[in-house]
């Protein structure tokens, strides 16, 4: 990946971020998707009063790029706030295993510390994809 590339990632990923709805936690994330068109698909969190009715920015995300046209994402950046890395919960690692494939790099960051690089195998070891399943 080219550090142009990277970059225009990070910062799609903070420009979403900054337009996160969370009025309850306060925790605003944003994630920006690479995908195998070449576009970058960003999305934020959306939280709701009712707690598991909102939306995570990875799946704000990949809902953009399925509504885009992209179809498999090839890297991923997660943004948050404060020093430590802000990684996908499980949910969003699968929901990410759905479009991407093992060797993909996830980016996460806080803003003001240094960024962890983990490809999704190893942020979701013995994972089940779609492969599994019968066609």
């Amino acid at each position: 990946m080219t550090e142009t590339t990277d970059k225009a990632l990070f910062e799609a990923a903070e420009a979403i971020r900054a337009k996160a709805y969370a009025p309850y936690s306060r925790f605003q994330v944003g994630a920006a998707i690479l995908a195998d068109d070449g576009k970058i698909y960003s999305g934020a969190n959306i939280e709701n009063a009712a707690y598991p009715q909102g939306n995570c920015a990875e799946a704000s995300a990949i809902s953009a790029m399925i509504a885009g046209g992209g179809k498999r994402i090839t890297r991923i950046y997660v943004t948050g706030p404060g020093s430590a890395p802000v990684t996908p919960c499980g949910g969003c690692r699968q929901r990410i295993r759905e479009f991407a494939d093992l060797d993909v790099e996830i980016i996460s960051h806080g803003v003001d510390g240094e960024p962890l690089v983990r490809t999704l195998d190893q942020l979701l070891p013995y994972s089940f994809g779609p492969e599994y399943l019968p066609k």
